[in-house]
């Protein structure tokens, strides 16, 4: 009998490939590892980031020399920034906030694998290139010349353009931008009527996407928010998360009824519209949500009071008795620009933080209208007035920055004497002051129904905006620097997150 063949052609090839699989490992291990490391992930990639966005982080395939990475990472233009690491993945964490209306590059060469230095072969990163971009430099106006007397508008600074947000039958009042700067949350009446308390809340789409890769609702598109039929609506706040409307309103068949009131801003999930819940608290003045947009800040008696946003807010969070008015709140809630009321008629500027300290940062004799604190550094932006005329009551305005760490003010701009109804607003990365200078008529002068109002009720006969831009409160430059008159005609400016 003849015998069989004890391996088959099929074992062979098993064999064989597992002998040349076997030779392809050997080969590996002597050679070592020689695959280069990489970035494996980007996080702002073609992202469109705002001055929210302090940080982006960069993931690799492999453990990396650190220093190799720090000393070889390119941002074009230049951003000043910290590093901090966690296994695989690097932090950059701005100083300040990216300046807006620009394109960044982000390139990494010649960083080293953290290996490499034990072995004979040094292994590089693969070269690298990201990119991102900041939001256009966009400001919102109330316009002041016939063709857009009273409506929204909001113009491009990055593009140079311009667009009306609000139809001509409703005249604008006061708005608030969504952190998204998506929407705009603004109070208005009718264009024939001049009741100033007869505003309804509403909100209006900009036209802008806040991330890159959105596609942006159509611009113009107008939603009532709330109605004055029973209640007439006075000043409002957004929070900063833009979830959450305070109003202030009143009672039309009820003067003693006066008050507080929340409400989201977001329809539920029936479609239903929002409705309004009373603030059951003391009755106060002036308010401005606080950062955190969990509770509010209130001038209430003689002093100032921060309240819960809750129906019964009866019991304060805190109360502040020497102080009347909160001024501003500094991004992260943890300083706060505080008025004190003398009894001598002037007005002292506290800067108060949640670690108790309570430092005076100015005496005026005038007026301390608004207060910004700067994103970038410890600066604090003021409009004030100072009075130079005890008889008439003359006052003239000025803007001033106060540095918070050595107390040392910088005046930078004084205004004409006349100017009364400024407003200014500091853009969102720090880098420049808007405000408005408006000429109101005569006091003699007769006035349509559908004038525009100043705060004080004088008729606006027309008004131009300004734009100045800001340096470091230490260089010494900062003095000399002077404001752009805009090619626009509007008040009440503002800008776009």
């Amino acid at each position: 009998m003849t015998s069989k063949t004890l391996i088959q052609p099929l074992d062979r090839v098993a064999i064989a490939l597992m002998l040349l699989l076997s030779l392809l490992i050997g080969f590996i291990i002597l050679q070592g590892d020689v695959v280069s490391p990489r970035v494996r992930n980007f996080t702002w990639q073609n992202q469109q980031i705002g001055s929210e966005d302090i940080a982006f982080s960069l993931t690799f395939s492999r453990p990396m020399d650190t220093k190799s990475v720090e000393d070889n990472l390119k941002i074009e233009p230049p951003l000043a920034g910290k590093f901090s690491w966690a296994g695989r993945r690097v932090v950059y964490t701005l100083l300040t906030p990216a300046p807006y209306g620009t394109n960044y590059k982000v390139q990494l060469q010649q960083a080293k694998d953290k290996f490499a230095q034990k072995e004979s072969k040094s292994k590089v990163i693969q070269p690298f290139v990201g990119s991102f971009r900041t939001r256009d430099r966009v400001i919102i106006y109330i316009g002041a010349n016939p063709e857009e007397q009273g409506q929204l508008i909001l113009y491009n600074l990055t593009q140079e353009q311009k667009k009306v947000l609000t139809p001509k039958d409703i005249t604008v009042m006061d708005f608030k931008a969504f952190p998204d700067g998506e929407k705009i949350l603004f109070s208005a009446r009718t264009t024939n009527n001049e009741d100033l308390l007869s505003a309804q809340l509403y909100t209006v789409t900009t036209g802008i996407a806040d991330k890159s890769d959105q596609k942006p609702e159509a611009a113009a598109k107008v939603d009532l928010i709330l109605d004055n039929k029973d209640y007439q609506n006075l000043k409002f706040d957004l929070s900063p998360d833009g979830q959450t409307i305070v109003v202030q309103r009143g009672n039309k068949n009820n003067p003693g009824d006066f008050g507080l009131w929340y409400m989201p801003t977001t329809w539920d999930k029936s479609g239903k519209q929002p409705t309004p819940q009373r603030l059951q608290s003391q009755p106060g003045g002036d308010f401005m949500i606080t950062p955190d947009s969990k509770a509010v800040a209130v001038a209430q008696g003689q002093g100032a009071a921060i309240l819960p946003l809750q129906a019964d807010a009866s019991k304060p969070l805190d109360f502040l008795p020497q102080f009347g008015l909160v001024q501003a709140f500094s991004k992260d809630g943890s300083q706060a620009a505080m008025v004190k009321f003398n009894t001598d008629y002037t007005r002292d500027l506290f800067l108060v933080t949640n670690q108790g300290i309570q430092k005076p940062l100015l005496k005026t004799t005038g007026s301390i209208i608004n207060c910004q604190f700067d994103p970038a550094s410890p600066t604090l932006y003021c409009l004030l007035t100072q009075l130079i005329t005890q008889a008439e009551y003359v006052e003239q305005p000025y803007l001033v920055a106060i540095n918070l760490t050595t107390g040392q003010q910088k005046p930078l701009l004084v205004l004409p004497v006349d100017q009364r109804n400024v407003e200014m607003s500091l853009s969102p990365d720090g880098l420049g002051l808007l405000f408005d200078q408006v000429v109101a008529q005569p006091e003699n002068a007769q006035t349509s129904a559908n004038s525009l109002k100043t705060d004080d009720g004088e008729a606006i006969t027309t008004s131009s905006l300004w734009l100045m831009p800001l340096l470091p409160i230490a260089d010494a430059a900062v003095t000399t620097i002077k404001p752009e008159k805009l090619p626009l005609i509007g008040f009440h400016p503002r800008w776009l997150p």
